[in-house]
């Protein structure tokens, strides 16, 4: 019985996107595209026919201001303000706020 459940939800999803509706879809400043239609049925081949092209001063603004918030320099590392000197290898730097000591292991004869 599990698999007919299993083929009715495949075949809801499948059948859901099939009849989405494009007008539903946000608008955007898509590619150019004629007014084309097919020769065998007559149907327009896009589905935002005279749209403008994604260019100009909106869409060149938005592609370089993309990356900004990831590629920006920061050089002071945030996670590293509370340090007052570095200690070296295998030290514990000096740090603002409480002074942590780690004893040796004990070793057990």
């Amino acid at each position: 019985m599990k698999p007919f459940w299993i083929v009715v939800i495949v075949f809801g999803f499948v059948a859901s996107l099939a009849f989405a509706n494009p007008e539903m879809l946000p608008k955007h400043p898509g590619y150019p595209s004629k007014k084309e239609v097919s020769p065998v049925t007559g149907q327009p081949l896009t589905n935002d026919s005279g749209q403008p092209n994604a260019g100009g001063e909106k869409a060149l603004n938005e592609a370089a201001g993309f990356d900004d918030a990831r590629s920006v320099q920061q050089l002071v590392d945030p996670n590293n303000q509370r340090i007052l000197k570095s200690g070296g290898a295998g030290v514990l730097p000096k740090v603002q706020g409480p002074q942590i000591k780690i004893e040796p292991p004990l070793v057990i004869a």
